[in-house]
């Protein structure tokens, strides 16, 4: 039997093909030279076989044991650990909604809700028939002067509203042309997202506003009160020192 078609009990591939394996292992090498100990590598390596299949499946799981030298088990209990990574097939666009505790009271479970109901959705994390959107509740994105805020594929979209929200994923199933309040001109695929967080650069990360007003709300006030940090007093630093002993 090719051991690359075996699957485990799930139906899952075992192990990706020969020519899926040889075009991952140069991008896989170069994020591993990146640091002293060939382990720290795996998260950006989770995020290389995302950007394949768009979900971290047992294949890749197994790319990531084979390129570390490390066991299956171990990689396992990183990719289930971090919410970053699906593990389930999903759509082009994650359409995340934060509820957490600012966005929740300035109406971001009336988004979610909104949304589910509008996409026909019943589950956290279930996708739309046509592939195209997967809705998520999502925890702080530190965007809280911006609440309530939705992330597409990581790109920001503040200050939104039930109505806004429903727009924005109209626009997304259709194919229209979608700008993030924040960032880049136009949204990328969750398979490019991934390859970006993998460590490969596209090259867009300095494309538009990066923080907006309110963010610098703060900054601006001390500029202009000549507010400065204090600076470490000697008792904080003999505190460092005799810590570090």
């Amino acid at each position: 039997m090719n051991e690359n078609n075996t699957s485990t009990g799930e139906g899952e591939q075992e192990r990706f093909s020969d020519e899926v394996t040889a075009r991952l292992e140069p991008d896989a090498k170069e994020i591993i030279a990146r640091y002293p100990r060939a382990r720290s590598a795996l998260l950006p390596l989770l995020h290389l076989v995302q950007s394949e299949e768009g979900h971290v499946s047992q294949a890749g799981m197994r790319f990531c044991a084979d390129q570390l030298d490390i066991t299956l088990a171990a990689v396992k209990g990183v990719a289930t650990f971090y919410t970053m990574y699906r593990r389930r097939p999903g759509g082009d666009y994650q359409v995340g909604v934060c509820t957490n505790t600012l966005c929740a009271v300035m109406g971001g479970d009336q988004i979610f809700s909104t949304l589910q109901e509008h996409l026909q959705l019943e589950e956290n994390g279930e996708t739309t028939e046509d592939g195209k959107v997967t809705l998520e509740h999502v925890e702080c994105n530190a965007a809280c002067d911006f609440a309530p805020v939705v992330m597409v594929n990581w790109e920001f979209f503040d200050n939104q509203t039930p109505e806004k929200a429903k727009q924005l994923v109209d626009d997304l199933r259709l194919g229209n042309d979608v700008a993030p309040t924040r960032g880049p001109s136009s949204l990328c695929t969750w398979k490019q997202a991934s390859r970006v967080l993998a460590g490969f650069d596209d090259g867009r990360a300095g494309e538009g506003v990066q923080a907006g007003k309110p963010s610098l709300a703060g900054l601006e006030l001390a500029q202009e009160r000549n507010w400065s940090a204090p600076e470490p007093s000697a008792t904080t630093d003999d505190q460092g020192e005799e810590g570090a002993k």
